[in-house]
């Protein structure tokens, strides 16, 4: 989805001089001759041209000149050639000796030529088959007729082949090129200026990758070095395979659009100010594994890395080290996800654990192991072979804790969970926690960075808006009910709120003392999540606090009036309702206080 601005107004004719028009036509014959030019664009016309007899003279002049010049024998049609120019160099030297030994002539450019004789490979630099130098800072070196002509012919034409012949320009059938760094540049941790990076943005590069894709038919094309051993494999066989060849053309088209996907990621960025949300835009995803299945056993899924410049060093599940357990599966990514962005957003010491992406167990303590205990009694029949998160490093102590620990409903089960996430853990909470299971996922995870632009698709388009990353400091909880909560009540009732945050919409959160007691989600009404909700907390609702993602569209009869009924003492919610008033009067009624947040957290 490349960036596309365009602009309509009428043209206006730009004029040329004839001297100059020739010489233009003379190099690039099939090239338009007709500029247009406008404010804020240009328009090239495609016509046919004519030269003057002063032009034609001029040609003739010139192409004598060119006859005159003989090419190396070595570099003629039907001699077999590879043009190599690389920034990355890795296995370079196997690369070229392996086609040396092949038969091929080596083509190259500066530090490639340099890499490569010192390997013993013989090299043809690229100025002597152009015959003119390097110049422009090294911004032109390859953009000439005599490499891309010996590119893009195709050998089946015969009129390509004669225009050659005609020029003393050789084919080449191996294109091996990758491109300047530019991603590793804008992304360093000692940044770059605007006048680096351009700088850094390879234009040959890219144009020899196109050409060779294109032409693959006859040019392989080769922009990884993991593919060299196969490559070589390739030329040695005696038998062509265009499905190869197509391969390494598509391999080559992607490497040249995530490149420019970078490149204009970073210069939106510079013009924009920063906007997240740019007329068009490109997300490279690179795979990073196949997945045994999807969501369930009949859909195939893979799971594929964002190399977007705005994710690097960003943290998250994608990011995570896997030390122990068995393949991730798609549920796994999803589930570990919703809990580890969870436990990221609590300063002290807490203990998630989620199941189908929703938290149904949530507490913070200074002692950790105290956190886990009670994150498992708020919902242990849910907290069955879910995902455990910590905010805080696994030692020994929280490790034999997390493998000895017994469900609650029975005293006798040993909790069972399919990943356990934490920044950081101890060799020998590692090594307590391997001995657990053979299967258990065991996670290191960075912080997710806020900022992310979220991104979702829907059947035959993507939504995109910020990520949610408002917590209880970045908002104002305003009174609105006779009675004030104490200071106690009011923390509960912001520890309900970062809680409620993550819970699926209609979400429904009880919470006492820096622990969530009960939750209800998902539900298509209000009143069925908090019956939900309170079904769990049991009797220790009475004196919590009560959460919701959204307001109360009623209270008499309804959510509130059940809440006050049930001992609640403080209510946070977002108000908005054209019954708020409703609300405010009933909390008045049973003594209970109600605050407003002015901010939404639903979560579909």
């Amino acid at each position: 989805m490349p960036l596309s601005l365009s602009s309509s107004p009428t043209a206006a004719a730009a004029a040329t001089t004839a001297a100059s028009g020739a010489a233009h036509r003379f190099l690039y014959p099939h090239r338009p001759c007709l500029h247009r030019a406008g404010k804020n664009f240009v328009v090239l016309a495609f016509v046919p041209c004519r030269a003057s007899s002063v032009a034609r003279g001029l040609i003739r002049g010139m192409a004598d000149v060119e006859t005159q010049k003989a090419a190396s024998p070595s570099l003629l049609a039907g001699h077999k050639q590879a043009l190599i120019s690389l920034s990355d160099k890795r296995d370079l030297s196997l690369l070229g000796n392996g086609l040396q030994g092949l038969g091929y002539s080596i083509v190259s450019t500066g530090g490639t030529a340099f890499a490569l004789e010192e390997a013993g490979v013989s090299v043809t630099k690229v100025e002597e088959i152009t015959h003119f130098p390097e110049m422009l800072d090294g911004r032109v070196k390859t953009l000439h007729p005599s490499i891309h002509g010996g590119i893009l012919a195709r050998r089946d034409h015969n009129h390509h082949m004669e225009a050659l012949s005609r020029y003393n320009i050789g084919t080449f059938d191996i294109v091996v090129v990758n491109l300047y760094p530019f991603y590793e540049k804008v992304t360093s941790a000692n940044g770059i200026t605007f006048e680096d990076g351009i700088e850094n943005i390879d234009i040959g590069g890219p144009t020899l990758i196109r050409a060779a894709a294109k032409n693959h038919k006859d040019v392989l094309v080769v922009v990884d070095h993991k593919d060299y051993p196969a490559v070589l494999e390739f030329l040695q066989g005696k038998q062509d395979d265009q499905h190869f060849r197509r391969k390494l053309a598509w391999k080559a088209f992607q490497h040249v659009a995530s490149y420019d996907s970078a490149v204009s990621e970073w210069l939106w960025k510079q013009t924009e100010d920063g906007d997240k949300l740019p007329p068009s835009f490109t997300v490279p995803l690179s795979l990073k594994c196949t997945l045994r299945y999807g969501e369930n056993p009949h859909q195939k899924a893979a799971f594929y890395d964002d190399k977007s410049l705005s994710l690097v060093n960003a943290g998250g599940i994608a990011t995570a080290i896997q030390h122990h357990g068995k393949e991730m599966s798609y549920n796994n990514y999803l589930d570990a996800d919703a809990a580890w962005n969870c436990v990221s957003e609590f300063k002290n010491p807490t203990c998630v654990i989620v199941k189908h992406t929703n938290p149904c167990g949530v507490a913070s303590r200074q002692d950790i192991l105290e956190a886990y205990r009670l994150s498992v009694k708020a919902d242990p029949v849910s907290a069955f072979g879910g995902i455990v998160a910590f905010n805080t490093t696994v030692d020994e102590d929280l490790a034999k804790e997390i493998r000895e620990f017994r469900s609650p409903t029975d005293g006798s089960t040993r909790m069972f969970y399919e990943i356990v996430v934490a920044p950081k853990y101890t060799e020998k909470g590692l090594e307590i926690l391997r001995g657990k299971s053979k299967t258990l996922r065991i996670l290191e995870a960075k912080k997710s960075e806020k900022g992310m632009l979220s991104l979702r698709q829907v059947a035959g388009g993507w939504l995109a808006q910020d990520s949610d990353d408002l917590t209880p400091e970045d908002i104002k909880f305003t009174v609105m009910s006779e009675r004030i909560p104490q200071e106690a009540e009011l923390q509960d009732a912001e520890f309900a709120w970062l809680c409620v945050k993550h819970v699926k919409s209609n979400a429904i959160v009880i919470a006492k003392n820096n622990c969530m007691l009960g939750m209800g989600s998902g539900q298509p009404n209000r009143v069925e999540s908090l019956r939900i909700a309170f079904r769990k907390a049991g009797e220790e609702a009475k004196g919590a606090a009560l959460a919701s993602d959204a307001f109360f569209p009623f209270a008499w009869k309804d959510a509130v009036e059940e809440a006050c009924q049930n001992g609640i003492r403080v209510i946070a919610e977002p108000g908005g309702s054209i019954r708020d008033g409703d609300a405010v009067d009933c909390c008045n009624k049973y003594g209970v206080s109600l605050v407003f947040t002015d901010v939404r957290h639903f979560r579909h």
